[in-house]
């Protein structure tokens, strides 16, 4: 009996140290529910899609040689990436802007034909939820990054000045070689000058360098995925194409910076009520 209540002690700290080292608290496992039911909820709605996914094996054969490990893989990894350092409050608004964010540019993508998905919706909807996932698996990298690049300090600061400028004129180039055709729509004229807008009006190079490189990485895995599957298929058929990594870096940008806009409005709100409550409580006094 001794044994056992021994052994169970020994693995809760074992389980203790890794959720330690891995940056896991209560909010993580809030963050895994909301993402497993996500998933859950995708497979259950669109399950004919998962279905059709999973006719490609050949499960009394060498399955192992059809399944797709890639898929498991980016699964595993954005699962421990967004349980590490969470917390409800600030990863709410990210999920949030994830969600609106990836909805736009789903809409302006797929109605301009710039992309299109095997199922020919425009956009579908089982693609959205990949949005606020992603921004937070985004958020946890650029978090790791920040701790293992230099700070925006002395010469640093110079340093990562050249770099945005380098990035951002760089992706702004290739974004109006790469839609260029389709400037005849008024979706993609608002979309080049909101990333125009972004790209002119930096906030902190530091922090935009690092986001954009995580958004990028993140999204260059993304994208072999989805094009290499045929999920969605770009009007180039490059697999993926230069410019569809870099957006996912640019995007990622953007949501950070309306993320920001909102937690100053949050802030204010706050602050002036919080002013509000002492005067209207005197006032009851006086009365």
């Amino acid at each position: 009996m001794d044994h056992e209540i021994s052994a169970d002690r020994s693995k809760t700290r074992i389980f203790s140290g890794l959720a330690q080292i891995l940056g896991w608290n209560r909010s993580s496992y809030v963050i895994l529910g909301i993402f497993l039911l996500m998933v859950i909820m995708i497979i259950y709605v669109w399950w004919p899609i998962a279905e059709m996914v999973l006719a490609y094996i050949d499960w009394n054969s060498d399955w192992w040689r059809y399944f797709d490990w890639l898929l498991v893989g980016i699964f595993t990894f954005m699962t421990f990436a967004i349980m590490a350092g969470a917390d409800l409050r600030r990863d709410a608004w990210i999920l949030l802007i994830g969600v609106i964010g990836g909805l736009v540019i789903e809409a302006w993508g797929t109605q301009t034909y710039i992309w299109s998905y095997f199922t020919e919706q425009r956009p579908p909807l089982w693609i959205i939820p990949a949005w606020p996932i992603a921004s937070l698996t985004i958020d946890r990298m650029t978090r790791g990054l920040n701790r293992l690049l230099p700070k925006n300090q002395d010469k640093w600061i110079n340093v990562y000045k050249f770099f945005y400028w380098l990035l951002f004129t760089f992706f702004g180039l290739l974004m109006i070689l790469f839609v260029w055709q389709f400037m005849d729509r008024s979706m993609t004229i608002m979309a080049c000058l909101l990333v125009g807008f972004l790209i002119l009006t930096p906030v902190d190079h530091r922090s935009e360098v690092l986001i954009f490189v995580a958004g990028s990485a993140l999204g260059y895995i993304l994208e072999y995925w989805g094009t290499t599957r045929e999920c969605w298929t770009y009007y180039t058929g490059q697999t993926p194409p230069l410019f569809a990594v870099l957006a996912h870096g640019m995007a990622s940008v953007a949501f950070w910076r309306s993320w920001n806009v909102l937690a100053m409005v949050q802030t204010k709100v706050f602050h002036y009520l919080s002013r509000r409550k002492p005067n209207q409580l005197g006032e009851m006094g006086q009365e």
